[in-house]
């Protein structure tokens, strides 16, 4: 038997009996776990698979098809996806840890998970008989890195050194955002006649979308639309999976702040709409929502909102904040739901 990868490591094999794969990079699970079956069928021939979504099935369902054995293969392979919402209870953790301490030979099981999965003992003993994977976005240099060999492999393309950073700029480290746009940009390139395909810096300037500190600036819809719940959603995201520098955050909600602050001054003073739209170079839909807000909102309640956001960035540049994350969070729902109100 071959030697069993450990947890820390970013391969799959046949010999593993239970593995977990766990991050919000949705194509890097993906591939392990095409990777895991690939294994599985080049070792046991044939293999029965069977998915669950964890968060309705129960557990003496899973247990049942680990335990009983294939009428047609040799081998099964049992997928949990949402593995966080099936490990949810205590007595299901336990009944799990047990199965890993003595996991069936002739089955393997394969939780996955996007977030919120709960390290624990499970993973300690799942460690023994298999793997516990995260599928995190890579750094910068190891999606550029990823990004040339993907072209040249999947879409027989030749990716710039400048087009790779400057898409890692614009699309951030997810892989299956990346590899989107590689397919995008590489039939784009693709010419009549001529074999050889090559993705420049000018085609990626062309044909993708906002860099990451053009994306700072989209958070400022959500919190126009005093929506908290979409706000916290869209600044995750842009913190963890886009990568979006937390200046930038800090000075897309200073700029919010000091705009409904203007213009509820101006508003408060007599001028129309049109006078502080062109003022305050508003534009598009932000314009009209910024506008009703500054009727909303007095004066003097905007120009705290405004210095809270100044000591709120300050905050986080200074070292007063421990998690410059979670203080730009908190004060954006804040300021949605002041809006809101």
């Amino acid at each position: 038997m071959a030697k069993r990868e450990t947890s820390n490591t970013s391969q799959v094999n046949a010999d593993m009996r239970v593995v977990v794969l766990t991050g919000k990079d949705s194509l890097l699970r993906l591939e392990r776990s095409h990777a895991l079956e690939a294994d599985l069928q080049k070792q046991f021939g044939s293999v029965d698979r069977f998915d669950f979504d964890g968060a309705t099935t129960s557990l003496a369902t899973v247990l049942d098809e680990l335990r009983m054995f294939g009428l047609l293969a040799t081998h099964k392979l049992i997928i949990v996806d949402n593995a966080e919402a099936f490990m949810g209870s205590e007595d299901r953790r336990r009944a799990m840890e047990r199965y890993a301490e003595n996991p069936q030979a002739e089955s393997t099981l394969l939780m996955r998970s996007a977030s919120g999965w709960r390290p624990g003992n499970f993973d300690k003993m799942v460690s023994k008989v298999g793997a516990v994977l995260k599928c995190d976005s890579p750094s910068d240099a190891e999606a550029r890195d990823w990004c040339v060999q993907r072209a040249k492999q999947t879409y027989t393309a030749t990716l710039e050194s400048s087009a790779a950073d400057l898409l890692i700029e614009k699309i951030g480290c997810d892989l299956a955002r990346l590899d989107t746009e590689l397919c995008k940009l590489a039939s784009a390139a693709a010419q009549p006649g001529d074999p050889s395909v090559v993705i420049t810096r000018k085609l990626v300037q062309e044909f993708t979308g906002l860099s990451r500190e053009e994306q700072a600036w989209e958070i400022q819809q959500p919190v126009l639309a005093g929506d908290a719940a979409a706000t916290l959603q869209l600044l995750h995201e842009l913190l963890t999976v886009s990568r979006v520098p937390e200046v930038m955050i800090g000075w897309s909600l200073v700029d919010l702040t000091r705009k409904i602050h203007d213009a509820s001054r101006m508003l408060a003073s007599g001028k129309n709409e049109g006078d502080v739209a062109k003022a305050l170079k508003l534009w598009g839909p932000s314009a009209g929502s910024i506008s009703r807000i500054a009727r909303r909102v007095h004066p003097r309640v905007a120009a705290k909102m405004f210095a809270a956001a100044i000591a709120t960035d300050q905050s986080t540049k200074n070292g007063t904040s421990l998690d410059s994350a979670r203080t730009f969070e908190m004060f954006a729902v804040q300021v949605a739901r002041q809006i809101a109100v």
